[in-house]
Order: C-alpha cells, then structure tokens, then sequence
C-alpha cells in the first residue's frame, strides 16, 4: 500500500511539473496568442457572421459605432438576446434522407427562398457610402427581404430601384395623423406591400452606451444624427420631410391599429410584440402580423431575449397570422430554434451591418451566404431537410420545458 501511494504521489509530481513547463511554454503561448484571430481583410475570408464585427469596429468613428452596437440601459437586454439561445437545445433526428434542402417559405402568399430577412436598420450613410441602396442590391443578388426603415438616409423610391422591387416598409408613425396619411400614402405609391409598424419606442429609451461614444468622437455628430435623447429634427429625414411634429406618438393605442388598417391596403404587421396578451390583442384588432423584437435591446431593458418570448407569442397568435422574430440571430442554429418555436421567418440586424461598415454590398452577400449555408448545414443535421418539416419536435428547453 505504501509503495501504490507512492507511485501515485509521483506521478502527480511528474504531472504537476510537465504542467508548469506548458505554462512556460512559449510553443503554448503562442498557441494562445493565435485564439485572437487577425481583423479579415476581405468578406470572403470570413468564417461566421462574428467575424465581421471587429472588421465594422476597425473602420466605423466612435459615435456611428455607438449608435448601432449599443443597447440600452446597461445593455442587459442586447446581451440576453445572445443568451437566450442557450436556453434552448436541438434534438437531432438521424437516418433521414437529406440530400436535398429547401430553405423556402411562404409569407402573404409569396414565396420566399429563405426564411432570413433583412431587419430594418436607420441611416444607413452612417456606416457605408452607399447605404441601403448596397443593402438593397445585396438583397437583390440573393433574393432576400429588405425592410426599410423609416429613418433611412435613402428614399423608398431609389431603394426600389435597387431591390428591383418594392421593400416592405417599417413605419416609425409620424406625431400627427396628418403626416401618417401623408407617409403611409407615399409608401403605397411607391408600391411598398407590407407595412411594418415599430411601437416599442413610442415610450421613449435611454440609449446611454450610444451617448457615450458619441462623446469620444472628435466630430460634430449633430451635423449628420440625433443624440441619444433627441437632436437633429426629424423632418429632416428623407421619408420625413415636409412632415413636421415629430415621430412616435406616446398617445398611440390600439385604435391606432384599426385606423391604419382603415387607411391602406397594405399588408399591416406590428413589430415589437413580446407577450401573449398584445399578441392577442393584435389578432383581435385584425392585424395580418407580428414581429416578435425587443429593437435589438435597443428599446427597453426587460432583461428578456426575443427567442424567450416567441413562443407565447406564438400561440397567441394562432395558426392564421404569421409571426416573425429578430433579436440577436448570429448561427443557423439560432434561426432553427425560432422556426422550431413557430417563427415564419428570421430578421438579422447588426450582423449585416458589419458586413455592409466593412465592405459594402459584398459585406452584406456574405453575411447572408454564411447564415444559409449553416442553416442548410443544421437542417440537414437535425433531419429536417425543409423548412416545413421544421416543429417544436426539432426543440427543446434547457430545462425540458417549453
């Protein structure tokens, strides 16, 4: 028995000393050091979406930066749109044949040959020359759904010339009927089908991480874009001009809701839904659907991630109005577990805006083309070759509930 503990006690000795000579080890140091990957010079060395994000950093000032990485608050709820996912796990079926995907969907009758889209993102300028029209031809190229916001540095009319067909439009509702009248009917002229309105700022929000580097930056920011508590007119906006008053109206009800759907024909999907009781009341007030988001963490600090909050959504909905999501999608994986809960389709936000910082409408093909082909990768692993095959049976919660 002495001699066994003996041995044993050298060999933990042995052990311990080979473990400090790693620790000194420079060949180990190095190894380390090659875990912070070099910034990509190009869209096509990227590997994942992620990849893109120093690349944005290294070439965006402060304050343009600011504006779109940031949450507000302390950013707790951005963060937990990431988060959230690992609450989630897949549940992988075998010995299906999936040689073949199909990513399509449907949505209002059209067909779609992906379920990701394009989540509304204001000023575009801001992070490229080009703007939403590079977003706009990228969509084009890889047949993607653009919703333009209404704060885009661009109007809807050159926007769809670049689509090669009109976007769908997200509504930041002006102030005063009268403007929305006005707005609503310049989308409808310009052909616009869906009408996307935003109603998670209409009680206002603290971007303070925004402020911050706002003030690091050396230029007169208010030159080109607000504050993060107001600042430049917003009149001033190209889908904004001659409609004085402001937008988003703290007054706003679900009234507001029937009013809209008295006023065009378009298609009306209310965006910033996260519970089933306004999930309810939307159904019940006729919209045609809803997009479960938290603005990216950008509206209020819940402390809550989109996927937590898309089932109840959901179910709430019920079969016949579609509900789409955005919040933090960065993996094929991330957009399995929403199509696995009952989501239509997909948003991505800041992923594309990266790519489009760094390197335009090839930033932006890239990104996409990175999400489908791990999407494709995860359905195939999953067994679920289509998009329809995708259920709740695909998912499950961290704590086997649902």
């Amino acid at each position: 028995m002495i001699q066994l503990a003996a041995m044993i006690s050298s060999r933990f000795d042995g052990r311990r000393q080979f473990l400090r000579f790693l620790a000194g080890s420079p060949l180990v140091a190095q190894a380390w050091a090659q875990q912070a990957w070099p910034v990509i010079a190009s869209a096509k060395d990227a590997q994942s979406v992620m990849d893109f994000e120093e690349a944005a950093r290294k070439v965006l000032p402060p304050a343009h930066w600011g504006y779109m990485a940031s949450g507000v608050d302390d950013d707790y709820t951005q963060k937990m749109n990431r988060e959230g996912f690992k609450r989630f796990q897949l549940r992988p079926h075998r010995l299906v044949d999936v040689s073949k995907t199909d990513l399509t969907t449907e949505i209002f009758g059209a067909v779609w040959e992906s379920p990701i889209f394009l989540s509304p993102v204001g000023g575009q300028r801001m992070f490229h020359a080009d703007g939403e029209v590079a977003v706009a031809r990228a969509a084009k190229s890889r047949k993607t759904t653009q919703i333009l916001s209404t704060a885009t540095s661009i109007p809807v009319e050159e926007v769809s010339r670049a689509l090669g067909a009109p976007p769908w439009y997200q509504l930041y509702m002006p102030n005063r009927w009268e403007g929305t009248e006005k707005l609503v009917r310049r989308v409808e002229a310009a052909g616009c089908q869906v009408l996307v309105w935003t109603v998670d700022l209409l009680g206002g929000r603290n971007l303070e991480t925004a402020e911050r580097f706002r003030r690091l930056d050396t230029r007169d920011c208010l030159s080109c874009h607000a504050t993060a508590r107001g600042g430049r007119a917003v009149d001033e906006l190209p889908m904004l001009q001659g409609i004085p008053g402001g937008m988003n109206p703290a007054s706003a009800t679900w009234e507001y809701v029937d009013r809209l759907k008295k006023l065009t024909r378009m298609k009306l999907l209310i965006k910033g839904i996260d519970t089933r009781e306004d999930a309810r009341l939307a159904r019940d007030h006729g919209v045609d659907g809803m997009v479960v988001s938290n603005h990216g963490g950008r509206a209020t600090e819940t402390g809550r991630s989109t996927i937590e909050a898309l089932g109840e959504v959901v179910d709430a909905a019920g079969s016949q109005v579609p509900v789409l999501v955005d919040g933090g999608f960065r993996r094929g994986t991330d957009v399995l577990k929403a199509l696995a809960l009952g989501a239509r389709a997909v948003g991505i936000g800041r992923p594309y805006v990266w790519g489009l910082s760094a390197f335009g409408q090839e930033g932006v093909e890239r990104v996409l083309d990175i999400l489908h082909a791990e999407l494709q990768l995860i359905m195939k692993q999953c067994g679920t070759p289509s998009i329809r095959q995708i259920t709740r049976a695909s998912v499950m919660a961290a704590d086997t509930r649902l």
